[in-house]
């Protein structure tokens, strides 16, 4: 009588570890999960000092951080993880604003690209930029405006 009962439990053992051991023969697939604001260079030299609260929405995006005890102050977060890797990326962005909500300073981990620069500079991470030394009246050239496509042109032709 105890035979078939060691049986049956030793059965019932081997069911129970059969099933915590998944061989690795396929690997499941993981996404990639970013989060927060993606923040590029274009955008980082589009901020001159005395830009409104507004404006500054405008070229970066909500904040993901607007802390009531630094009202003049926003941070810009954004995460990637990789899927396959596991490895995460994170930047770190910030806006100061004076007692008027006008631009003064930014600091972060984006470096503003240079009027003739057109490369991306990586190696700067975690600087403060004086907006002072760029100009205010936005002396900078500006590209051509862009000519009317198609339906521009027959919207133009109609009177609209």
């Amino acid at each position: 009588m105890t035979l078939p009962r060691v049986a049956v439990m030793g059965l019932a053992l081997c069911t129970l570890l059969a099933c915590s051991s998944v061989p690795r023969i396929v690997k499941e697939y993981r996404i990639d999960v970013q989060q927060g604001n993606v923040l590029s260079q274009e955008m980082v030299s589009q901020l001159r000092p005395g830009l409104t609260r507004d404006q500054v929405r405008f070229i970066l995006g909500t904040p993901v951080l607007m802390d009531m005890f630094h009202a003049n102050r926003w941070d810009y977060f954004y995460s990637l993880q990789k899927g396959r890797s596991g490895e995460i990326e994170s930047r770190r962005f910030s806006v100061f604003f004076d007692t008027d909500g006008r631009l003064v300073r930014v600091s972060g981990d984006v470096a503003p690209a240079q009027p003739g620069d057109t490369a991306v500079v990586s190696e700067t991470r975690n600087r403060e930029i004086d907006l002072g030394s760029l100009p205010a009246d936005g002396s900078m050239a500006m590209p051509p405006p862009d000519e009317p496509g198609f339906f521009g042109r027959m919207m133009d032709s109609v009177g609209l």
